[in-house]
């Protein structure tokens, strides 16, 4: 099947890539130059295992490419993704205007009947604006389908090559079948393709990330607690996650979530709501609970060294906001950094592959070490921000031999607290005693 994908940012990166694995022919659309330059001398502008290899091997074999001409891909595709930013406005809506101003594209370009995707969040109501903006600019025959994506950042390709369920709002059957024939080298193994009206597809992806968020900012308050009663989060996170009706995953307390998705899709549904009459009163309480966890180790560093942070030098490890990804929107790390640094506070950080990214959002508000035992030396204490594998079983001697004095925060629950504590550290972590 031929394919355009307009937007090469995380998704629609991802998206034209695996696309091509499975032997469509692809072509990927973007108006920064910069980018699509990059893209066509093989270079990824974002860190995700796995996509540089896959992206090399589709191009080489002739069914990936890259370009900033939207008319003359779209005049050959079948399906056209629309995988552009949905920044947040101030008010938490999103903002739609590289949405609809791609839609226009697409229709001034369209030739014959074409499946039109929304790839990117939108939120309930957009593909009617979609629809909208393309027939004011054409008279040919066209669909809208809302086709949400379910990526997780770190994982992305196997995610999109293996889904738990793909989902596909459509309002025509022509577009249904053609949909589900587009994704059905993905599905084999029996995972479904769960078809739907386009609205109910639209607010299936924002209720889905606010669920999990909601998860998160739940075992964050049950930390809390932990703290305050002496009772260990781990055994209760334990206890509830092997309820099957509850499971395991996102029940790890932490300095809160950040990334690309969770923050802004909560702002977007309470907005949505808002919009229409409802007060959505949990996700309100989900959104106050997360930014006040990230509050929380400027909280515990200076119930520890005192409101004055003058002359004090922290290690951070980790800046994005998850293991293997360089993404650092809305990243807890940068919470962090800016609380202690109002206090007087001076950073040397690490992270493996937001280093860049740092220096392009900090510039030369912290230190860059070249490694995290470097970040150590001569720091007053470690802070833990991401969970990378690299951190977790460090050479405990050699940090206490670097620090200047042997204290660690950690913010992602990553050591046992007896173990550094017997190795004479100064050690707290998220809800455990």
């Amino acid at each position: 099947m031929k394919i355009t994908v307009i937007g090469t940012g995380y998704v629609g990166l991802v998206v034209g890539v695996c696309f091509a694995e499975v032997g469509n022919d692809v072509i990927c659309v973007d108006l920064d130059a910069r980018k699509i330059d990059m893209l066509n001398r093989g270079e990824i502008p974002i860190y995700e295992p796995g996509l540089k290899e896959m992206l090399e091997r589709v191009v080489k074999q002739g069914r990936l490419h890259f370009t900033m001409e939207t008319a003359p891909s779209v005049a050959q595709s079948q399906v056209v993704f629309i995988a552009v930013g949905t920044p947040p406005d101030e008010d938490g809506s999103a903002d739609l205007q590289h949405v609809l101003a791609a839609a226009r594209d697409v229709g001034r370009a369209m030739t014959g009947y074409t499946i039109v995707v929304d790839k990117s969040t939108v939120p309930v109501g957009t593909a009617d604006k979609v629809r909208q903006a393309i027939r004011d600019v054409t008279s040919q025959e066209f669909d809208v389908v809302s086709n949400p994506e379910f990526l997780k950042e770190g994982a992305a390709i196997n995610d999109f090559l293996k889904p738990d369920r793909v989902v596909v709002g459509a309002d025509s059957e022509r577009a249904r079948e053609i949909m589900l024939e587009l994704y059905g080298p993905f599905v084999r193994t029996g995972h479904p393709i769960i078809t739907m009206d386009v609205r109910s597809a639209e607010l299936t992806k924002y209720a889905a990330n606010a669920m999990l968020a909601t998860k998160i900012s739940f075992m964050n308050e049950i930390a809390r607690i932990c703290d305050r009663v002496g009772a260990n989060v781990e055994m209760v996170r334990m206890g509830i996650g092997s309820d099957s009706r509850i499971g395991s995953q996102f029940l790890f307390p932490g300095v809160g979530y950040g990334g690309s998705c969770f923050p802004k899709d909560v702002k977007a549904i309470i907005h949505t709501a808002g919009e229409h009459g409802y007060d959505f009163r949990i996700l309100q309480a989900v959104e106050e609970v997360n930014a006040g966890q990230k509050r929380l180790m400027v909280e515990k560093v200076k119930a520890h060294f005192g409101e004055d942070l003058s002359g004090r030098v922290f290690a951070l490890w980790g800046l994005a906001f998850k293991p293997r990804t360089d993404d650092m929107r809305e990243a807890p790390a940068l919470e962090i950094i800016a609380g202690l640094s109002e206090a007087g506070a001076r950073f040397q950080v690490y992270d493996p592959e937001a280093m860049e990214e740092a220096q392009r959002r900090l510039g030369d508000k912290v230190s860059y070490a070249a490694d995290n035992y470097e970040a150590l030396r001569g720091a007053d204490a470690l802070i833990v921000a991401t969970e990378w594998s690299d951190f977790r079983e460090p050479d405990f001697d050699r940090m206490k031999g670097l620090l200047k004095s042997p204290v660690v925060f950690d913010g992602r629950n990553i050591y046992r607290p007896e173990k550094l504590r017997k190795l004479g550290f100064t050690y707290s972590s998220i809800g455990r005693p």
